[in-house]
């Protein structure tokens, strides 16, 4: 037997008895991002080595991973071009992580510009607007005929490659920013740098990372060709030497040393977005 009747009323609002409803456990299926990205990693190295041992391509086009890792070797020790590998990694990190933070210290401050005025906007969008889409090659000849063919020119073109992604990131920013928020923040007094410090920087954060994220990028890709023009040392440089040699060996180890310094500074700055913005992505 059914029990009694429930009123209207009671099935509108519920009867006081009745438990209160509790959401369930939630499950997140299907394969973790990580599990995945694990398993393609291995898959191309597997690959990779079943088509280097069983001869399907020839040593000259793609050397085998121990090949690969006898030229770490020699290059660790010195043995290539008679300088460690220490040597170029740490000329390149120098050449990149100080034009990176030159982009920063620049570019940040001039995209907040570009984004809460017209006439910074005006003034400073079109010079980024046109060398933006511009190859590095198609002006590192200027700056070698205006800065030598010293530290300058090369850290110069880096930083030329990693502003442009920076300020335009900035200057998107702004634009997270409610008309509501800044109204609140001016009707309790706050002053145009408060303003800027306290509601437009922390709304523009998240597009600020990601555009560090792509400038991070773009300069580890502008290093070869900074490096091309009278360079003792660097990553770059090992590349292009031993292309000249056909010493694809070579190439591989530091094109991947190259990705390495690459996906661990991509990982590094992930988790600092993690910390700086932890509600970025979330309801």
């Amino acid at each position: 037997m059914s029990g009694p009747p429930r009123t209207a009323r009671d099935a509108a609002s519920g009867s006081a008895a009745d438990p209160p409803a509790r959401p369930g456990p939630r499950r997140r299926g299907g394969i973790p991002v990580p599990a995945v990205s694990v398993a393609t990693v291995l898959a191309a190295l597997g690959l990779w080595v079943v088509a280097t041992g069983a001869g399907w391509v020839k040593p000259l086009f793609l050397p085998p991973p121990e090949a690969v890792l006898s030229a770490f070797g020699q290059a660790w020790h010195g043995a290539i071009d008679g300088a460690p590998l220490g040597i170029h990694i740490r000329d390149s990190l120098l050449r990149v992580l100080g034009a990176f933070g030159l982009a920063t210290l620049v570019g940040i401050p001039v995209g907040l510009a570009m984004g809460t005025s017209r006439i910074a906007r005006g003034i400073l969008d079109p010079p980024i607007e046109f060398y933006r889409p511009l190859p590095p090659l198609a002006y590192l000849p200027l700056m070698i005929i205006w800065f030598g063919i010293g530290e300058l020119s090369k850290v110069l073109l880096i930083f030329l490659a990693c502003l442009a992604p920076v300020a335009l990131a900035a200057r998107a920013g702004v634009r997270s920013a409610s008309v509501d928020q800044i109204n609140a923040a001016r009707a309790l007094g706050a002053n145009p740098w408060q303003v800027l410090r306290h509601v437009v920087f922390p709304a523009a954060l998240p597009e600020i990372l990601i555009g560090l994220r792509i400038g991070m990028g773009v300069g580890w890709t502008t290093l070869v060709a900074a490096e091309m023009v009278a360079a003792q040392a660097g990553l770059g440089q090992l590349v292009l030497n031993a292309s000249n040699f056909l010493r694809t060996d070579v190439v591989l180890m530091g094109i991947l040393v190259i990705g390495l310094f690459a996906g661990l500074f991509e990982f590094g700055m992930r988790c600092l977005e993690r910390v700086l913005v932890p509600w970025k992505g979330r309801a």
